[in-house]
């Protein structure tokens, strides 16, 4: 009996496969009849003939063959060899079906979406002293489309190297679709997910608080991650072949702890004891290939935060998910620089609210002893003095460490994964007012959900970024002092909310805070969408581990018990719009950071599982279309409301032009030291302002035999780093260091400089100039 999201009709081409099959198997076994006939008759002696592996025969076995085979307008060959042949051919159809079928169609692009890389603040630990100033890795957007054969039905999922996706960014992605491709690309089928990356630009947001710790909405970042994710999906749309997906999954070892135990053990040890840790080390792996095997690209689902480069880095970079994408995507795209190739590896977000990647564990980095406690302190200098490491000498060294784990189960399980995604597409997508959810908790119990407000341990921070003065993890109670402040400056939360949140104890009541906007969003996305047999769980937000477990097994039941089952449900977390964290109900009574920044209250997991149930039996039960749409969110006009310091006129030393050398590189170097130059440089944000697509620097080889320069990194290479430092006057200088690998080709090398100067024509007019510079040659010998 088909089940609800079961094929109960067989396709055009499966209908052909089954009518060739009945007529090779009638003809082969109507001419292995004849010849053993034939054989028995004359009881000849057979050999095989060298050519066709067929008998020799005598002169009047072939005649009496031959006509048969005339008559039945066949071609001349013996039976033993069209036997042969046809017995291959169903060999081919039933055993290896991979080389005549396909079951979606697929597109794969990638775009960057870096933006300005000095002065913005980067988004992640809200300091607002980590401004950007320089770059290590390139920002990328990875766009996947999954299509029915047909194309009547698509999915798009998208990754960014950013620190989330805002409501302000996805609503203007989905306006520039909408103007390219009409209703092809909509609100149910586009998923935007971020990787989480601390050390990306921010300035995207609309809501006030976010772009309080952003220095306002700026422009140019937003324009540049719009920009990029579109373009990904243009490329992936452009780029669409008949393919297959696989699925696999397997654990990542060494590569993640979780950051607040304490508040794991509040949930129930019954629940606990169904799980060998206390993190999600699961990774999901959906590998795309086209009909012809050839290999297109992977998402990756690992829930551990992007955490590796600390709060101290100003160096924009997407972290240790994508340094697992570089790594990758250098593999499977030989010969190309970062950024090209055809193949694009996604390592996107899960459930990763609680999970760190400073494998060290938390200490007091003034004592070294250890700070894993419950409130996270040091006898010592209190909070901020406690903080985790990572397993590397650096944070750069952490980094590659972390995302060499990754990206090595990620290539194990990519080669070996076997199981086929087949089956139709479906997408529900619902808007909902997140601060007046009334849940169900059983047949007579209902809460509900709260306004927005953050708690006093949301301003300790976390391990692996402390927050500042001397807040705490933990706190259920306020502070006398802080909360004297809060009233004189933005007013008491009402008596409702504090009822509404306890046992947190409020310092923004944020959902009660609206100028010169609203500080936080009411309206939220949910979204669910469903590839054949794997649903993928877009979320807002930072889930615990156990909160994501909860959610995946409510969403897995649904499918079940509506006739859909051995669903295989993955989360994609920060997705569409930003929630900050959601805690268990547990887990949210002991109020570390995670609780403190749960913003809808202790009942928002419980609102959240009730929703995705709805969306999950919608689609299990065809009924999407009956979903009620939901209240659509805000826009508003913020304008130019930014704190960045004005692009000024750039300007040189005496005797100077832009690009030229002020410290120059050695003559000499070997392999794993580090080439340095350094050069009169212009305000990187010029080239973003410029909307220019460029690399700020390459690494070039000189190739004797033609003679010429060959590129051999960019600025997208993990070894590569551009630092550009600020002067006086509008002066600045740009250093670039290559760290060379220990594989690198002995020979002859330099290192370019590209950038853009801004030049004022006039009070009201100025236009920006493009420049380059080059180092010296220097040569490289082996160890």
């Amino acid at each position: 009996m088909c089940g609800k999201r079961s094929k109960c009709s067989f396709s055009r081409l499966e209908v052909i496969l089954i009518v060739c099959l009945v007529l090779m198997i009638a003809v082969t076994m109507v001419l292995l009849i004849l010849h053993f006939l034939t054989k028995q008759s004359n009881g000849k002696q057979y050999q095989l003939d060298p050519l066709v592996h067929g008998p020799a025969e005598s002169s009047g076995d072939v005649e009496q063959v031959s006509g048969f085979f005339k008559k039945a307008g066949l071609p001349l060959l013996s039976p033993i060899l069209l036997a042969h042949v046809y017995t291959n051919l169903l060999f081919i159809l039933i055993i290896d079906p991979s080389e005549v079928t396909a079951n979606y169609l697929l597109g794969v692009g990638r775009a960057d979406c870096t933006g300005p890389v000095a002065e913005i603040p980067l988004m992640g630990y809200a300091n607002l002293d980590q401004v950007g100033s320089g770059l290590l890795m390139r920002l990328y957007s990875r766009a996947f489309i999954v299509a029915d054969l047909d194309g009547s039905r698509r999915i798009a999922f998208v990754s960014a190297d950013i620190g989330m996706v805002s409501q302000r960014l996805r609503l203007e992605v989905l306006k520039k679709l909408e103007s390219k491709y009409g209703k092809l690309y909509r609100q149910d089928n586009v998923i935007l997910s971020g990787t989480h990356t601390h050390s990306g630009p921010g300035g995207y947001f609309q809501y006030t608080l976010f772009w309080i710790t952003s220095k306002g909405l700026i422009r140019p970042s937003l324009n540049a991650i719009v920009n990029g994710i579109v373009k990904s999906i243009d490329i992936a749309h452009q780029n669409m072949k008949r393919g297959r997906l696989f699925i696999n999954r397997g654990n990542v070892e060494n590569s993640q702890i979780n950051r607040s135990p304490f508040s794991y053990l509040e949930n129930p040890a019954s629940e606990r004891s169904r799980y060998s840790s206390n993190t999600d080390k699961e990774m999901v792996m959906l590998k795309m290939v086209d009909e012809n095997g050839q290999e297109l690209g992977l998402i990756s689902w690992f829930a551990v935060h992007p955490v590796s480069m600390n709060n101290t880095n100003h160096l924009v970079n997407s972290d240790n998910m994508g340094y697992a994408s570089y790594l990758f995507e250098q593999e499977k795209n030989k010969g190309m620089l970062p950024g090209e190739g055809s193949f694009v590896a996604a390592f996107a977000s899960s459930n990763l609210g609680d999970v760190s990647p400073n494998t060290k564990g938390p200490f007091c980095i003034n004592t070294g002893e250890s700070c894993n406690n419950p409130q996270s302190t040091c006898p010592v200098g209190g909070a901020k003095m406690c903080m985790a490491m990572g397993p590397g000498n650096d944070m750069f060294d952490s980094t590659r460490i972390i995302g060499q784990n990754i990206y090595l189960k990620a290539r194990d399980l990519y080669e070996k994964a076997s199981q086929e995604v087949t089956g139709p597409l479906s997408s529900a997508h619902q808007w909902v007012n997140m601060s007046d959810v009334s849940v169900e908790l059983n047949a007579t119990h209902t809460v509900k959900t709260c306004k927005p407000a953050l708690g006093h341990s949301f301003a300790a921070g976390t391990i692996d970024g402390v927050g500042a003065f001397n807040f705490t993890q933990g706190s259920i109670e306020g502070d006398p002092f802080w909360d004297e402040i809060r009233d004189q400056l933005i007013g008491e939360p009402s008596n409702e909310t504090k009822a509404c949140h306890k046992p947190k104890p409020i310092l923004f009541s944020t959902g009660e805070m609206t100028q010169p906007h609203p500080w936080h969003p009411d309206i939220v996305d949910v979204q669910i969408a469903a590839i054949g047999s794997l649903a993928i769980v877009a979320v807002p937000g930072e889930f615990t581990t156990m909160s994501g477990r909860r959610l995946r097994e409510a969403v897995k039941r649904e499918f079940d018990s509506h006739g859909t089952p051995r669903m295989d449900v993955v989360i994609a977390g920060l997705c569409n719009v930003y929630t900050h964290y959601i805690t268990t109900y547990e887990e949210y009574q002991v109020q570390r950071y995670e609780a403190a920044s749960t913003i809808y209250g202790p009942h928002t997991l419980s609102a959240y599982i009730q929703l995705y149930k709805g969306l999950a039996r919608a689609i299990a039960t065809h009924t999407v279309q009956d979903l009620p749409r939901g209240p659509e969110p805000p826009v508003f006009n913020i304008g130019n409301m930014t704190l960045l310091p004005p692009l000024t006129a750039d300007r040189v030393p005496v005797n100077k032009t832009f690009g030229d050398v002020l410290q120059e590189v050695r003559q000499q170097y070997r392999v794993r030291e580090v080439a340095e130059v350094t050069f009169v440089g212009a305000n990187p944000r010029n080239s973003a302002e410029n909307a220019t697509e460029h690399n700020f620097l390459t690494v070039e080889r000189y190739t004797s035999t033609s003679d010429s320069w060959h590129v051999v990194r960019n600025d997208a290479s993990w070894d590569t780093r551009f630092y550009w430092t600020k002067g006086l006057l509008g002066r600045s200088k740009v250093t670039i260091e290559w760290h060379i690998p220990h594989d690198t080709e002995p020979g002859v090398y330099r290192i370019r400089y590209f950038g853009h100067y801004k030049k004022k024509l006039s009070n009201s007019h100025a236009v920006f100039v493009p420049f380059e510079g080059t180092s010296s040659v220097f040569e490289i010998t082996a160890l």
